[in-house]
């Protein structure tokens, strides 16, 4: 059988990482992969996750299965960081904790499925690529809504809001809550209203993707459309992930949520939930929901996480303003603006496909094809470098 096997691509971002590893360039720079780096270059552990796995090393008692659910306490703490401390909603609201982001997503797509497998996921253009390949293989059809004009790099919100409405009545609406992943382009708020009564007037049922919560203007901001259309929408799905704003990459620590209209309707759905992830993997991982519980629970670690999260998030703020400050010797700020205005790791740069193969090859800078690059794979000790390599790849397009 294996004979007849067929060898696929590999994954673009792994294949960047294997391109990147063999580079002898000594000056090279990845803005492909999308972790976190500090000003070393390296994705620290932060020092609240440090001292909740010292705790957890010193009181934990047993390694047995925590349910398909996952850990009560990860959810009795996550679904008020998520929804609000005191908001009414956490009575009709239900967490299934997940392998990652990316599994909580999948977990949505065989619950989208199972419940009505007629209904279409539709994803933003772009999107992170990923999302396409889970809805296909959770066996439901995928579509796609305008986000971002390519010829002026800039979001296009009328273009996003015409599409929504010839969305048919009851489809998924994958939204991006915050730090859009690829562009970095994220609504306002007065935006987020006319979302919302778009998907009122059509009925849709919109599937929030929270992966990136206190990277774009601080943990509650960055929570004001999650909670101002599940304040407003009977039902509302979100996927919600703890890699970034708790560093637990390869802890693979999330959850999927779902508020429905009653408290009763969120017991079936609970009861679903259950199965999904049952027959998906059954348990998922303790170590990660144990240390987001503990930071999430202690009057000590949980300021400390909270300035760690600020600390990265001014620090990408800082770098992309440093972005733009130092392509103004070249005449080409006003070109890369939009890096400043942009929320989250990632930029949609503007730079073409020909230009990014023209940095990886000339100048060891690696970079999505779409030019999409992550604003925290770059440091002040080689931001010369990076706007110099870009200034002479422009010129010369």
């Amino acid at each position: 059988m294996f004979a007849n096997v067929e060898r696929l691509p590999a994954d673009p971002i792994l294949g960047l990482i294997e391109a990147f590893n063999k580079d002898t360039n000594p000056n090279k720079i990845d803005l492909g992969v999308g972790v976190y780096r500090d000003a070393e270059g390296t994705t620290p552990i932060m020092r609240a996750v440090k001292e909740a796995e010292s705790l957890l090393l010193q009181s934990e008692t047993t390694k047995a299965y925590i349910g398909s659910h996952g850990d009560p306490a990860f959810g009795k703490h996550l679904l008020p960081l998520v929804l609000g401390q005191q908001s009414p909603l956490l009575e009709r609201a239900s967490l299934t904790q997940a392998p990652g982001g990316t599994g909580a997503l999948r977990l949505a797509g065989d619950f989208i499925k199972r419940i009505d497998a007629k209904k279409k996921v539709w994803l933003s253009n772009p999107t992170w690529p990923n999302h396409q390949a889970i809805f296909k293989a959770a066996g439901l059809e995928t579509a796609s809504y305008r986000y971002v004009d390519t010829e002026s790099n800039q979001l296009d919100f009328p273009a996003l809001l015409a599409d929504l409405k010839q969305i048919p009545q009851g489809d998924v609406v994958l939204l991006h809550a915050c730090c859009h992943n690829p562009s970095g382009f994220d609504l306002n708020q007065q935006q987020w209203q006319e979302v919302l009564a778009v998907l009122k007037e059509r009925e849709l049922l919109p599937l929030l993707d929270f992966a990136y919560q206190g990277f774009g203007e601080g943990l509650e901001e960055d929570a004001w459309a999650v909670r101002l259309l599940a304040e407003h929408l009977p039902e509302v799905m979100i996927t919600a992930s703890c890699s970034k704003n708790f560093g637990l990459y390869r802890e693979r620590t999330g959850a999927f949520i779902a508020v429905a209209a009653t408290a009763d309707d969120m017991e079936k759905v609970r009861s679903q939930l259950a199965v999904v992830a049952r027959s998906n993997y059954s348990n998922p991982p303790a170590h990660g929901s144990s240390i987001v519980a503990t930071i999430l629970g202690s009057q000590e670690l949980r300021p400390l996480w909270e300035e760690e999260v600020t600390e990265m998030r001014e620090r990408i703020n800082t770098l992309r303003q440093d972005f733009v400050k130092a392509l103004e010797p070249h005449g080409l700020a006003e070109k890369f603006a939009c890096v400043a205005q942009q929320k989250g790791m990632f930029s949609y740069s503007g730079l073409k496909p020909q230009e990014v193969e023209r940095l990886q090859k000339e100048f060891g800078i690696y970079m999505v094809s779409s030019g999409r690059m992550n604003i925290a794979g770059y440091n002040q000790q080689n931001l010369e470098y990076l706007c110099t390599a870009i200034a002479a790849t422009c010129k010369a397009s």
